[in-house]
């Protein structure tokens, strides 16, 4: 996708927080997600607790920054949020965690990307609501305990595997974010369509749908970009023409995949010979992060079939292989 100017990213952020709903009964989708978490906080309510901390995971696109946020208006208190890559020293993590009042919802995004050293500092706030820290140099150090209010965590990561065991089992409540249904996801197209005030047809909703990976920010990026085109060149109105027209434009197939994922299957097939390939040279024959490849693309496509994992790294499928209309070339490990 087109880099952004900072301006055009801020109107895109702010797009997206209009577009968050705000309670539990406005989110679409995660049925058992929504529903699990209503129970818990409607339980630490008659208690008059905190919520226990939670961890949500999932690929990215699919609501868990949302969730903290529903998390934070359903138990009626503030909401303070940091990233984990931004908290570099027991310093950063002391300043957010002072900021705190009774009650108030912590919100780390990225939180696998946090250091060792700050995780552990972590330990005592999540358990006792106590900050254990040390100041001074090596020769005259001293630690000091504060206090800290009664808090909820949630943490949101892409790769709970990178959380250590320690940190993982100090969360009360995990929950994972799935994909998206068809269904799901032509309610969340219409209703943000309702906001833009745009009229889209039920067919061109559902095409929409289909070609969103599964994912809500995907279905609403692609959504204001066939409003664009439906208002320079057609009638302001979203049809189910201007939508293929519009995706067309965009290279994105009729099963979401974009050019990005063309590359990636297309040099596993000529350059790999289908696979098995490694992360790290998949990764430099494309010219994307490993991470980008493990966090953004990989998911989708192992869920639907056209890219499989081996012990020796990654194999193109069958699938892939006639969807790209390439003649099929059998592995070692078919």
């Amino acid at each position: 996708m087109d880099r952004l100017v900072d301006e055009e990213k801020q109107l895109e952020d702010e797009d997206e927080l209009s577009l968050r709903p705000k309670y539990l009964r406005e989110y679409i989708g995660q049925k058992d997600v929504k529903e699990n978490i209503s129970v818990f906080i409607k339980a630490a309510k008659l208690r008059d607790e905190p919520l226990d901390h939670t961890l949500l995971y999932g690929p990215p696109g699919l609501g868990k920054t949302t969730l903290a946020y529903i998390i934070s208006n359903e138990l009626g208190s503030n909401i303070k949020t940091a990233s984990g890559p931004a908290i570099e020293k027991t310093g950063d993590l002391a300043a957010v965690l002072s900021t705190l009042e009774p009650g108030d919802v912590l919100f780390i995004d990225e939180i696998h990307r946090m250091p060792r050293v700050v995780e552990e500092v972590l330990y005592s706030a999540m358990e006792d609501f106590t900050l254990d820290i040390i100041i001074g140099n090596d020769g005259s150090s001293r630690s000091i305990k504060i206090d800290l209010p009664p808090f909820t965590l949630v943490g949101a990561t892409t790769r709970v595997g990178d959380l250590s065991s320690p940190l993982r089992d100090r969360f009360g409540i995990i929950s994972k974010l799935e994909y998206y249904t068809i269904e799901d996801l032509c309610n969340i197209i219409k209703r943000t369509a309702d906001v833009f005030e745009v009229k889209i047809e039920k067919d061109a909703a559902i095409e929409l749908a289909k070609r969103s990976r599964g994912t809500p920010r995907i279905a609403n990026r692609l959504l204001k970009r066939v409003r664009d085109f439906a208002l320079v060149n057609g009638s302001g109105n979203i049809d189910l023409n201007i939508t293929k027209d519009s995706l067309s434009r965009l290279k994105v197939d009729s099963e979401g995949l974009d050019d990005t994922d063309h590359n990636l299957l297309k040099s596993i097939i000529y350059k790999f010979n289908g696979g098995p390939v490694g992360i790290d040279a998949l990764a430099a024959s494309i010219g994307e992060e490993v991470t980008t490849i493990e966090d953004v693309y990989e998911p989708y496509l192992l869920q639907n079939g056209f890219l499989k994992r081996t012990n020796r790294g990654r194999v193109v499928t069958e699938k892939a292989y006639k969807h790209l209309g390439i003649e099929y070339q059998k592995t070692l490990f078919d």
